[in-house]
């Protein structure tokens, strides 16, 4: 009885010894099980990481692949060489560079995919446009009647939509001859780097130096984007106009600004006449000082044009292209109905 009891005891103490030696077991490897815990937890998060993730991706590139179709079926010519870049996000909407040919157009969409917006104006930014608080109410057509009506267009000469009212308006200007007063004038800001400011000297001095050339030039420049090209063809004096380019360099101090006015300097030439109107963007259309909000055919121009008249001439009851000209270079024809949009902060 006593050897039972003393066997019971035994067993008894070797079942006491090995729990503890679980429990040790277990405080004595306590971080490593925290760690492989953690490890799970982390494990498991970078699965829920990376699925979300590539749902986005998805989402994002189904959004870049629609856009670039509604672009090509709504905005340009059939067959257009056209490509979306730098898809990325920009505070509540997806920013990107589309290029259309040799051009480049930055532009936007919503995140759902389902509003897209060629101009966006940065509202932080509103105080660097030229006189914002002047802006002027585009109107249907002029105020102000003459005999030969005064016609500007506001442009910078690398905006496809400045690009696109120009080859709208050039076969009414050419139509109407010296019955209107027709200049191209330029936008107080550029935002399409040196190339823009140097072509923008360039057109105003072959206005002013050249005129009875102009129209010729800038019916070539607007298809061909070849600014040394159209001066030949259009038997323009080099020298003459390198020299205006010299005086109205240093006269506006163009190199200058251009140099020191951040992304979009200013570009002083037309300032008088941006400040009056309120220019805000490329194009702007202005008859005898009155801004006229027009489509971008020659239609549509030729009405806003012959508003502008104290008596209107035969030509404007002429026909004439309802067709409007595809932004940018080239001579295509815009698919449909498109956004009036314009080059502008």
């Amino acid at each position: 009885m006593e050897t039972e009891n003393k066997q019971n005891e035994e067993l008894n103490n070797g079942e006491s010894e090995n729990k503890k030696t679980v429990r040790q077991v277990i405080s004595e490897n306590k971080k490593e099980v925290i760690a492989v815990l953690i490890f799970l937890v982390l494990l498991a998060g970078s699965f829920v990481y990376s699925y979300q993730k590539k749902k986005l991706e998805k989402n994002e590139q189904s959004i870049r692949d629609n856009t670039e179709k509604f672009i090509k079926e709504n905005l340009v010519q059939a067959g257009t060489d056209l490509k979306i870049n730098d898809f990325q996000k920009e505070g509540g909407l997806y920013k990107m560079t589309v290029s259309v040919g040799t051009q480049e157009i930055v532009a936007y969409v919503t995140k759902d995919g389902k509003k897209f917006f060629p101009q966006v104006i940065d509202m932080d930014k509103k105080n660097e446009t030229p006189d914002s608080s002047a802006k002027t109410k585009a109107a249907a057509e002029a105020s102000q009647k003459k005999d030969i009506p005064e016609v500007e267009l506001f442009v910078m000469s690398y905006c496809p939509y400045g690009v696109q009212a120009e080859k709208g308006i050039l076969p009414v200007v050419k139509k109407l001859g010296s019955k209107i007063d027709f200049k191209i004038k330029f936008v107080g800001y550029t935002m399409h780097g040196k190339k823009e400011v140097d072509e923008n000297v360039n057109q105003y001095c072959i206005q002013k130096e050249e005129p009875a050339k102009f129209i010729s030039y800038l019916e070539c420049f607007d298809k061909e984007n070849d600014g040394a090209k159209c001066i030949a063809s259009a038997k323009i004096n080099k020298a003459k106009i390198s020299a205006c380019v010299a005086a109205t360099d240093k006269e506006f101090k163009i190199t200058e600004t251009a140099n020191g006015g951040g992304q979009t300097p200013k570009f002083n030439i037309n300032k008088k006449e941006n400040d009056a109107y309120g220019v805000q963007g490329s194009p702007t259309l202005v008859v005898n000082g009155t801004v006229i909000d027009s489509e971008r055919d020659s239609d549509s121009f030729m009405k806003a044009i012959c508003s502008g008249f104290t008596n209107k001439p035969e030509e404007c009851n002429g026909s004439i292209s309802s067709v409007a000209p595809a932004p940018g270079f080239g001579d295509g024809k815009s698919a449909g109905a498109a956004p009036a949009a314009s080059c502008g902060q």
